[in-house]
């Protein structure tokens, strides 16, 4: 079982697309951790040895790559940050609607929640 960052990677997988399992590594971070282990992309997770791994883990921490916790809690405190200041992002979030500006008169469900109906005035 190789576990990487607090992460059990997928034994199945070829290694390049099994580091994409953890938080804040993706598809080109993985081949270049890969590359500087010097490990071979295509070898499947369940393959590697202890040396390999040993080799991985010391690439991922050399590169000052900012992964799963601690990467996280950079990207709250940076979400944090937004509202504390209230700017335009900061309220946004704040009133959980979308931050990029994607309209919201139809769309936007996964943002802003369960559609509430609100009822007509009598006339």
């Amino acid at each position: 079982m190789a576990r990487i960052a607090g992460i059990d990677l997928p034994k199945s997988k070829r290694g390049v697309i099994g580091l994409t399992y953890i938080y804040g590594i993706g598809l080109s971070t993985s081949q270049d951790i890969l590359a500087k282990a010097k490990v071979d992309e295509n070898i499947k997770v369940e393959d590697w040895t202890d040396e390999q791994l040993a080799a991985i883990r010391g690439a991922i921490s050399n590169e000052g790559i900012r992964v799963e916790g601690t990467l996280r809690g950079e990207v709250q405190m940076n979400i944090k940050r937004l509202m504390e200041i209230g700017c335009y992002r900061g309220v946004r979030h704040r009133k959980g609607l979308p931050v990029r500006g994607q309209k919201t008169k139809t769309n936007a469900r996964t943002r802003k929640g369960k559609k509430k109906t609100v009822a007509n005035k009598k006339k």
